[in-house]
């Protein structure tokens, strides 16, 4: 006696023993094994397993699927009934056996009700099955023919318009993605690798910003918001001429200052703040895309503004009109005590726009402070004023350090040249030059004394606290230690960023005497804090990103091959004239600030890796 079983999957075997409940069998190999007698389907005395079972395959191979599935009906039906239907009455064993092999190898056709139990699928299941087949057939043929493109080195033309969800946020389900990773496989890389190689990067820098806008501005890069939003009519016109001091590149100009001598002997000094609150009222389209966007992402030759381009052009500080600004006044002594202090909303004449590289070859290190010596420039007697007063705040603060190490910043630049290629220009400024100390000391200042002020009045606000080496934004006042003020809330920036904004709307509510937007346990606030979190540390890393790929282009645009570096710790070095840091394994251990050269090797742009060796000591 033989059987027909199932135990995952269908096996023939010798029947060695015989229980009610259980079988001992012997395969065609000589392997026994014990099966339940639930399992099996067919009994047969001939032809022997071996011979069945390869009769019922070629059988089986001759079967009309179609035809089978028309003859079984719509009802559930036993196998061995469809094969006497097929056959004719008394169908042998491997017939039997080659009806059960047919049907349940086309489960399009066939639904399995039970050990060897089935019931035909409807015509229009069977319908869409074998549509889906075709449709797989056919995808199946087209990955093929895109795996073969890949291989010989050619982007497939289907990809193109899908690069960039290729690259960034891949579908990994679909079939371009499906054809991509197995070529890749084949190609022993990965599918970064594979598209970099077919020409699908020709612009690493676009590939790093494409990425970043899917990610955080899947909506386009441009702000955009419906409705216009002009400051009050009826603001006063304060008495002043102002200037600005911002780079050439800046357009977003948030602060001005003021200088107009009083005649107790006094000085009058303002800092002006540029003030888009005044015009873009809470629950706004603009407002709400202030907490979407939460910040200006700025990146070497371009930048992507939190508010949009017109609504910025109404609000920027720029020279040659008076333009709607929260002020902050302070009468000085002409010892440079702070007197009092008062703020008012106004339009304030700005004057000029100031720009470092225009006005530090004559107001810098060498020359400040000597307002009565040396050739006129444009603001002397003002930039001088203000240098003077700036000293005074960071020796208060107790931050007045001349022996401090010089620390360098550095300004990107992105020169388009003719032929459309690219190139980079690293400009080295050293940080607390005149200018930045006036600008930072008189930042520093205005979000102080604001900070302050709302704190005083009991008017929620955000704070940037800073103690234990962790700095934090926080909606409770408390010192910032490393700037040595007793509350600090940024405030400076609002066409820049969304805190400063909020502090703005904040502060506009106090001097209006309205009541604020936010209360000091406002559920709104802090998600609006932890949003910018969130949002400010990411537009911060991909700002290094760039600056990291920029700096790595900028030695290969140079040609510089022998690296000045400086030892910052350990292994840790920084890349003479850029601000690039890289690892360079086997140094030797060296104190810091120690020179090495290192020979620069291989530059790997998609991962920002360089390689080098150590050179000479």
């Amino acid at each position: 006696m033989h059987v027909l079983y199932e135990e995952d999957g269908f096996k023939v075997a010798t029947v060695k023993e015989s229980q009610p409940a259980s079988l001992m069998v012997e395969d065609v190999r000589g392997k026994r094994s014990k099966v339940k007698a639930a399992n099996v389907l067919l009994r047969f005395e001939r032809p022997d397993p071996a011979t069945l079972w390869n009769e019922a395959e070629a059988l089986a191979a001759e079967i009309d699927l179609d035809f089978l599935w028309e003859v079984c009906g719509g009802d559930e039906f036993a196998f061995e009934d469809i094969a006497a239907e097929y056959y004719g009455a008394g169908p042998s064993a491997p017939q039997q056996a080659a009806v059960l092999m047919r049907i349940a190898g086309a489960p399009m056709y066939f639904y399995k009700k039970g050990r060897g139990r089935y019931k035909p699928a409807p015509a229009e299941n069977v319908k869409a099955a074998l549509a889906a087949m075709v449709r797989k057939q056919r995808e199946a043929e087209q990955m093929a023919a895109w795996q073969a493109e890949l291989a010989a080195g050619k982007l497939p033309d289907a990809f193109v318009p899908l690069l960039p969800r290729l690259l960034h946020r891949p579908d990994k389900n679909g079939i371009e993605w499906k054809a991509l990773a197995a070529a890749a496989d084949a190609a022993h890389t990965s599918p970064l690798r594979l598209l970099d190689h077919v020409g699908a990067i020709p612009d690493v820098a676009q590939y790093f910003l494409d990425g970043f806008l899917l990610e955080f501005f899947p909506h386009g890069r441009e702000a955009q918001a419906e409705g216009d939003y002009p400051p009050p009519a009826d603001l006063p016109l304060a008495e002043v001429r102002a200037f600005s001091i911002d780079d050439s590149t800046t357009t977003e100009i948030d602060d001005a200052f003021s200088i107009v001598p009083l005649k107790n002997g006094n000085t009058r000094v303002g800092i002006h703040i540029a003030a888009p609150t005044l015009g873009v009222a809470p629950g706004t389209p603009m407002d709400q895309l202030v907490f979407d966007r939460l910040s200006t992402v700025y990146f070497p030759g371009d930048k992507i503004t939190m508010l949009p381009n017109a609504l910025v052009e109404q609000y920027t500080l720029k020279e040659g009109a008076a333009r709607p600004a929260m002020s902050l006044y302070l009468e000085l002594s002409p010892g440079f005590d702070v007197i009092s202090h008062e703020s008012r909303i106004e339009m304030v004449p700005v004057a000029a726009n100031l720009r470092h590289d225009e006005i530090e070859p004559h107001f810098n290190e060498a020359t400040a402070g000597f307002e009565t010596e040396g050739a006129d420039y444009p603001w002397k007697a003002e930039l001088n004023y203000l240098w003077r007063f700036a000293g005074e705040l960071e020796g208060r603060r107790g931050k007045a350090d001349p022996n401090a190490p010089v620390r360098l910043d550095y300004s990107f630049y992105i020169d388009t040249l003719d032929d459309g290629s690219k190139k980079v220009r690293i400009v080295p400024r050293k940080r607390g030059s005149p200018m930045d100390k006036l600008v930072a000391e008189l930042a520093i200042l205005v979000n102080s004394t604001w900070g302050k002020d709302l704190a005083d009045a009991e008017i929620a606000a955000v704070y940037r606290s800073q103690g234990n080496g962790r700095v934090r934004l926080t909606t409770q006042p408390g010192p910032h230690l490393s700037l040595g003020v007793e509350c600090y809330a940024w405030s400076s920036s609002p066409l820049r960023r969304a805190i400063d904004f909020i502090n703005q709307q904040q502060l506009l509510a106090l001097l209006r005497n309205e009541k604020p937007r936010f209360g000091r346990n406002d559920a709104e606030l802090y998600a609006a804090i932890g949003a910018f979190d969130t949002a400010y540390a990411a537009y911060a890393d991909f700002q290094d990103k760039m600056e990291r790929y920029w700096c790595l282009r900028y030695l290969e645009q140079e040609n510089i091959n022998e690296m000045t570096c400086t030892v910052i710790k350990e292994n840790l070095v920084r890349v003479g004239g850029t601000p690039l840091v890289i690892r360079v394994p086997g140094l030797p251990e060296l104190p810091v600030g120690a020179t090495v050269k290192l020979n620069r090797l291989a530059t790997d742009y998609l991962e920002l890796t360089l390689d080098s060796r150590l050179a000479t000591m």
